[in-house]
């Protein structure tokens, strides 16, 4: 098949091709900060031109989409979470991919179902070969002109360029060597050629690989080139017995409800006997609960989807029998959230134990959801699992999980005097604002001047440039600035 390539395929060749520039410029050149979102606002720009009139589809899910990837990316911007940055790195490109093949798909494509994946990667695919067969018809349009004389005057001149340039190599040399003074001028040559190949090159490739995949796969949703794919494919979906079912529900419902009965007598009433203190107790088991839980999740989406329900015996037995599992697990879920804030009030509060208490609101949200799907068979748990998920990962990026982290030390602190500098030190960002803010309450906190030092001279050191501009790096900066040390 013929490619036919029009004005407004040139036009957007060059717009991606500054893309690519500014792609390169973004993320190659230091670390990654107001950069992001700078590209993806330009890069929806130039997507919203060229399909401008284009008859979108999922719009209302496509909007969704949108706005966390601008969230994500404006996190770039206003935070410095380590753990994000590199989780982020990786997940925007994917939402990007998803929301641009998603908008631009049939209305009759269902999302949340596995023949999407299969559309995706189509689209990927067609990408590549769009891309092959338009380099193909560039390099043949090089060689088609009007006069096939002058396209052969310039291939003789290149050909004598590259004969000529070992005698130039031979002739330089014997040249620098014989003359100070043309050494001198000439000298820096070498430097500029390894400069070029070191860096320059890298760019034009960066570039390059950049402006051909943002043309070639925009090019081809654009055009949907490829056939649709089939809607109803048949597919014989795995059936279990529904005997076996029961009876390893019932088995496992009796030792979550004898572990619920064990947390309400000792946990949840404040009696607890033996050997441990609180602390210790609740150091114990928070991890393993929390997988139990998932555990239970994955069993009940296994038996809901499953599940050979043909009487209507068994299937309210089901029922019944997945609503203890679910009621079991979300006991399990208040015993770990328990013993995490018994831990955090005994040794304080940590990244990592802010982001286990909403990933166990995220967790009974949708437990809460699956409880209804247990006697709502026509609600899609996928559908609302990937969305709820999505917005609870956006909302931990805007939320600033560290803010979180420092008031609640600094808090413990003027309660209790207890406080890990280091910590706060290695929190990024916030964390330095938050002894700052201590500093200024209380300068004899032990190494808490030397900290803010070090901290201080490192910022005088570092001079980043604009890719690199982050909201609360230079707030970090103005204070430490501001304070005498």
């Amino acid at each position: 098949m013929a490619m036919k390539i029009g004005k407004m395929d040139w036009i957007f060749l060059v717009l991606c091709l500054l893309l690519g520039f500014l792609g390169e410029e973004a993320f190659f050149r230091s670390e990654i900060g107001i950069s992001y979102i700078t590209f993806i606002v330009a890069f929806y720009l130039v997507f919203f031109w060229r399909f401008r009139g284009f008859p979108f589809s999922h719009q209302r899910f496509g909007y969704l989409i949108l706005c966390c990837i601008w969230l994500l990316a404006a996190s770039f911007f206003l935070y410095d979470n380590q753990v994000f940055y590199v989780l982020n790195s990786l997940i925007i490109p994917v939402l990007v991919l998803l929301h641009l093949v998603l908008i631009t798909s049939a209305k009759k494509l269902q999302w949340n179902q596995w023949i999407f994946i299969s559309y995706l990667f189509s689209r990927l695919l067609a990408a590549m070969r769009y891309i092959v067969s338009f380099i193909e018809v560039l390099s043949k349009g090089i060689k088609v002109g009007k006069d096939e004389s002058k396209f052969l005057v310039w291939k003789k001149i290149f050909i004598g360029i590259l004969l000529s340039l070992p005698v130039l190599f031979v002739v330089m040399n014997l040249l620098i060597t014989a003359d100070s003074q043309f050494s001198r001028i000439i000298g820096g040559f070498p430097q500029w050629f390894n400069q070029l190949d070191a860096a320059i090159i890298m760019r034009i490739i960066i570039t390059l690989i950049y402006t051909f995949a943002f043309f070639g796969f925009m090019q081809v949703l654009f055009h949907k080139q490829i056939k649709a794919i089939k809607q109803h494919i048949n597919i014989q979906t795995p059936q279990m017995d529904a005997v076996i079912t029961i009876t390893v529900l019932v088995l496992m419902n009796v030792v979550y409800l004898l572990f619920a009965v064990v947390q309400f007598k000792y946990l949840f009433s404040g009696t607890l006997k033996g050997e441990f203190t609180y602390a210790e107790y609740a150091r114990k088991g928070f991890f393993e609960l929390l997988f139990v839980s998932l555990i239970n999740l994955s069993i009940t989406i296994i038996v809901v989807n499953f599940v050979n329900r043909t009487t209507k015996v068994t299937k309210l037995l089901t029922q019944l029998l997945l609503t203890i599992l679910i009621l079991s697990s979300g006991v399990m879920l208040l015993s770990a959230s328990m013993r995490l804030s018994i831990y955090e009030e005994a040794y304080g509060f940590s990244f990592i134990r802010v982001l286990s208490h909403s990933f166990m609101i995220f967790l009974a949200v949708i437990f809460v959801y699956t409880l209804i799907k247990i006697w709502i068979e026509k609600l899609s748990l996928f559908h609302f699992y990937f969305i709820t998920a999505l917005v609870y990962y956006s909302a931990i990026n805007i939320i600033d999980l560290n803010q979180i982290v420092v008031k609640q030390n600094i808090a413990r602190y003027e309660q209790t005097g207890k406080i890990d500098v280091h910590y706060l030190n290695n929190l990024s960002s916030t964390g330095v604002l938050g002894l700052i803010d201590l500093f200024e309450k209380d300068q004899h906190i032990p190494d808490l001047r030397r900290v803010l030092v070090e901290r201080k001279n490192e910022m005088l050191r570092d001079e980043a440039p604009w890719q690199s501009y982050n909201l609360k790096k230079a707030l970090v900066k103005e204070k430490l600035n501001g304070i005498n040390l």
